[in-house]
């Protein structure tokens, strides 16, 4: 946290009475020293009428005179940050779609961190983001903050949630991203840090000899939640978490970091995630998206670096649609 320069903060509404997001990356951005962009896509297309032909050459000047009045919105927001002593600026582009102009701008300006609200209302189904906050967690090289909750941060509890396992294949490296991120943003915010590892009680070579005793049952959970316990030890030597705040849960990744977050009122919870695609997600599912879905409290997720391809740097620009006149 400490290296990021720059956060764009993704404006969904400039014309919106509330900005949560905004706040937030206002919020991160004072604490950490970094600056402040706030970024707003027109994705929506210009109709034209496909029988009037000279009404092309009129397009340029509705494009700039529509992200002038946009930036003008944006700047209103910004000069009430600027009071703060904040450095903040604004851009509008015609980009489309939202989540990849929103990484492309974010490309561009060498921001750190983007800072997003989840839109709102309910899901298409369970376990499924809307469209443009999974693509745009999907798709963004750099962390991203899923702005979830209204509430400012004050000494906000920040939960790291860590695998030392590395289940399917995620890095080593992921991890110490995870609490090095955790633990700069709960200094910069002045909250507390705590580290949450899920783990299976039984291994799965437990059942293969057959039915268990209660005595071995109560042996190998025992056995194996110590394990647990000295894995993330190990995984988080070196970030200066007390062992009070370490918790090792006996549960279902999804399950545990709800219930934990939950339990200790976190405002944040780190995670990491690999983008993946096609059968392979399907088949493995996607803790982080799954979790998401169920959290109450913000989001901040963590990719490794290079995993990521970015998207191409142009922008595609307006949209046109024409329109069919009717004839009668």
């Amino acid at each position: 946290m400490t290296a990021i320069r720059r956060i764009l903060a993704a404006v969904k509404d400039p014309g919106a009475r509330r900005q949560p997001g905004v706040r937030k990356a206002a919020r991160l951005a004072a604490a950490t020293g970094a600056e402040l962009v706030l970024f707003h896509a027109v994705t929506e297309p210009l109709y034209v009428s496909s029988i009037d032909a000279d009404l092309a050459e009129d397009l340029p000047p509705v494009e700039e005179r529509t992200r002038e009045l946009l930036c003008e919105r944006l700047e209103h927001i910004a000069r009430r940050l600027r009071g703060s002593r904040l450095r903040v600026s604004v851009s509008v582009a015609w980009d489309y779609p939202a989540y990849e102009a929103v990484v492309r701008e974010a490309c561009r300006i060498g921001a750190g961190l983007i800072v997003a609200d989840q839109h709102p209302g309910r899901h298409l189904a369970a376990g499924l983001l809307h469209l443009n906050d999974w693509e745009l967690l999907r798709r963004a090289p750099m962390p991203v903050l899923l702005v979830r909750q209204p509430r400012p941060y004050r000494r906000p509890v920040v939960l790291a949630a860590v695998d030392p396992d590395n289940t399917y294949g995620k890095p080593e490296r992921l991890n110490q991203q995870i609490l090095r991120l955790g633990a700069a943003l709960a200094g910069a915010l002045h909250g507390s840090l705590h580290a949450g590892y899920a783990y299976s009680p039984l291994p799965v070579t437990a059942f293969s000899a057959g039915a268990l005793s209660d005595e071995e049952v109560h042996g190998l959970t025992t056995r194996t939640a110590r394990v647990a316990r000295a894995a993330l030890q190990r995984t988080v030597r070196g970030v200066g978490i007390a062992p009070a705040r370490q918790h090792a849960l006996d549960r279902h990744p999804i399950d545990a970091i709800v219930e934990l977050a939950t339990q200790l009122g976190s405002s944040i919870v780190v995670m990491g995630a690999i983008s993946r695609s096609g059968f392979r997600r399907l088949l493995i599912g996607n803790t982080a998206e799954r979790v998401l879905d169920r959290l109450s409290c913000d989001v901040l997720i963590v990719k490794p670096p290079g995993l990521i391809k970015p998207p191409p740097r142009a922008r595609r620009g307006a949209r046109y649609a024409r329109i069919q006149p009717r004839l009668y």
